[in-house]
């Protein structure tokens, strides 16, 4: 206890840091919590939080039986695990090429160009998907109907094309950002790995399989596990302005449902809360799932 606070006082200005992002998750993520009860409880805004009598497991089995509980729990899952399969790894090989290319200068240029559609907000990588893949007057409906002499399908009318599109825009906008973590972490990789390895004959692939890749891979483990962590927890934003009528299928996801329920129609807050907690739950049993088998299979996990 004596060493800790002359560690404390000798390092004063380091915890005074520390303190605000500690008061931060205190007031933004702890003391919310206490409003998680009223998933327990039938809740009304005239009576309050601590006045609205329980409910119990009531609105857990409202949620359970409902028609929706299939379709939105399997297409949160599926969007978000397929999303992981093909997004994932890319960032990891990008990285990996761009560590191999010697010219600083093509370094810069690429990783510029890749990470600038990062920036661009939700609303407007929607509006460019909108604008772009139209039929009747985006470059697909012009080209399509150059090339086929007709009028192009409305991609936007399938719901089969939905999850494509989400997907494959989303590696666009995020590879080249998600790849920065892997490229800090081959700048601490040893030249005097890739110096032997040159010299016990070894060409620029194998070095980046036995030499690059194993010195990312706890990043890498780290980051997947983090990931999966967040398999129920689908992007609002992008997901609602990409839904209609038609995609409604297989667009509706976790998130999009809880606003549906809590802010409009009826406006079931203990409903809509009830929801938000149950994916809470299971997206804690799924990172503590694979934290497990990380450190059974390896030496790297969370905990």
């Amino acid at each position: 206890m004596a060493n800790t606070r002359i560690k404390i006082k000798n390092n004063w200005q380091l915890y005074l840091f520390l303190l605000i992002p500690v008061v931060y998750i205190i007031i933004f993520a702890y003391i919310p919590m206490f409003g998680a009860q009223i998933a327990f409880r039938r809740y009304s805004p005239r009576l309050g939080i601590w006045g609205s009598p329980w409910a119990g497991l009531a609105n857990f089995k409202k949620f359970f039986s409902s028609y929706q509980f299939v379709r939105v729990v399997s297409n949160t899952f599926i969007l978000s695990v397929v999303s992981i399969i093909i997004s994932f790894p890319i960032p990891v090989i990008f990285a990996l090429l761009m560590n191999s290319f010697n010219s600083p200068v093509f370094k810069k240029v690429s990783q510029t160009i890749v990470n600038l559609p990062h920036f661009i907000s939700t609303v407007v990588l929607v509006g460019m998907l909108l604008q772009i893949f139209n039929s009747n007057t985006g470059i697909y409906g012009i080209f399509a109907e150059y090339f086929l002499g007709r009028k192009p399908v409305d991609l936007f009318s399938k719901p089969e094309n939905f999850r494509i599109m989400y997907i494959l825009s989303g590696v666009w906008q995020n590879f080249g950002w998600d790849s920065i973590i892997y490229l800090a972490a081959l700048a601490g990789v040893s030249i005097e790995m890739h110096e032997a390895a040159i010299i016990d004959g070894a060409s620029r692939f194998e070095r980046i399989l036995y030499v690059d890749f194993p010195a990312i891979l706890p990043t890498v483990t780290i980051m997947l596990i983090l990931r999966m962590g967040s398999v129920m927890s689908i992007g609002f934003e992008k997901v609602f302005l990409m839904q209609n009528g038609l995609n409604l299928q297989v667009s509706e996801v976790i998130s999009t449902y809880v606003y549906k329920i809590g802010l409009t129609g009826s406006s079931d807050f203990s409903f809509s809360t009830a929801i938000g907690l149950f994916n809470s739950v299971i997206n804690m049993i799924l990172i503590a799932i694979v934290n497990f088998f990380a450190g059974r299979m390896g030496e790297t996990s969370l905990w």
